[in-house]
């Protein structure tokens, strides 16, 4: 798999696209840390962002440099398109912002103009501190989403492992119906979906499942516990299923036995923004208007003090701990909707005084008439009698 999912066609078109906008910004060199960076130019799936490691990316058509430590070693050489391997480390502690700092000199990034990612999760702040001294005047700026914009719009192949994931979403709703009554743990309710998912073909997802009953409604991220589910309760899940690591979310209501009339009032006022929010999303909309317009409904109910959260996000190929790109449907937003991207759909209403929440989420693609809602499964509130 990894540098086999994607045809050295598309490796290059990739690469081709990242040098035309490190041109565009000036810059020699480009120093990338975020994993899904490197997985988008190499291929490359390891676990070793969960140390120091960075790709060294020329503006040149020239030799892509990938730093990491030794244990990677082997990983790196079956499955990533990586024209340089340096490690670090092996059967004895090593410094890697030094031997960062021989490959810098190396490559002559101390005469270039060099641009460096400073992603959240995955660069120490102490190794982010010496690397500034390393690359000195070089470093001029660090433009963190340069990648990341770049892949917004996904590419056919891409799409396809959606879809897939999408698929697999599904699957997953379906085991919770199944699963689902009263006398269950949360957690065993949270293994008849992972283990439904995953038997089914699903990598594991960039981040665990939020799986919440009772009184925890009114988390807007809480994991499953222990909690035996009880007759009354109001639940929300939402979990992530991957095809090649490329992401599907998913996110449904539940009730076990009649609902109050509070409780579908907040389904009803989430479905509601949901739905405003699919029938604003489009080619060449701000990707702030769908946010206001499921605002708007939220706080026509008199409930936006529960608005505690985005109400979208771009989709990536996950690593932990998220699968979220740059892109947010949320207030100050900058980005504009394009076809081919594949967004969030998500606004809550969480209200920790009434030990109540709610959210549906659901993954649209952006077309040019509109949005395709991938999942299949419905979106009506789930009932168990």
């Amino acid at each position: 798999m990894s540098r086999h999912d994607f045809t050295a066609a598309e490796f290059e078109a990739r690469r081709a696209r990242l040098r035309s906008a490190m041109a565009a910004h000036g810059l020699d060199w480009l120093v990338c840390f975020h994993p899904v960076s490197i997985h988008w130019l190499t291929g490359a799936e390891a676990k070793s962002y969960q140390e120091f490691q960075c790709l060294l990316f020329p503006a040149e058509d020239d030799a892509i440099v990938v730093l990491t430590r030794e244990g990677e070693r082997n990983e790196f050489v079956d499955d990533a398109r990586v024209d340089r391997l340096e490690t670090w480390g092996g059967p004895e502690p090593e410094d890697p912002i030094e031997r960062f700092a021989g490959l810098a000199a190396d490559l002559g990034l101390g005469s270039a103009r060099v641009g460096m990612e400073v992603p959240a999760y995955y660069l120490h702040p102490h190794h982010y501190a010496r690397l500034r001294e390393v690359l000195g005047p070089a470093l001029v700026e660090e433009p963190s989403a340069l990648v990341h914009d770049l892949k917004l719009v996904k590419s056919p192949t891409e799409l396809g492992y959606i879809r897939k994931a999408a698929a697999l979403a599904d699957i997953g709703i379906e085991a919770l119906r199944r699963a689902l009554r009263p006398g269950q743990s949360e957690l065993a309710l949270a293994g008849a979906i992972i283990g439904a998912t995953m038997a089914a073909g699903s990598g594991i997802p960039a981040s665990p499942i939020n799986l919440v009953t009772g009184r925890r409604t009114a988390y807007s991220h809480g994991a499953p516990t222990n909690r035996i589910l009880q007759p009354g309760d109001f639940g929300n899940v939402e979990f992530g299923t991957t095809s090649h690591r490329y992401t599907a979310t998913i996110g449904r209501q539940f009730a076990l036995g009649q609902p109050t009339p509070r409780m579908l009032e907040l389904y009803g006022v989430v479905r509601e923004a949901a739905d405003a929010m699919i029938a604003t999303i489009r080619a060449g909309v701000p990707a702030v208007l769908p946010h206001e317009a499921a605002k708007a409904v939220i706080a026509k109910a008199g409930l936006d003090r529960g608005r505690v959260h985005t109400s979208g996000y771009g989709l990536a190929p996950g690593f932990p701990p998220t699968w979220g790109e740059p892109l947010h449907m949320f207030g100050g937003s900058k980005y504009v909707l394009e076809a081919g991207m594949v967004v969030t759909v998500e606004p809550p209403v969480f209200l920790g005084d009434e030990g109540l929440g709610a959210r549906l989420i659901d993954n649209v693609l952006v077309t040019d008439s509109g949005a395709e809602v991938l999942a299949r499964s419905g979106r009506d509130l789930i009932v168990v009698a």
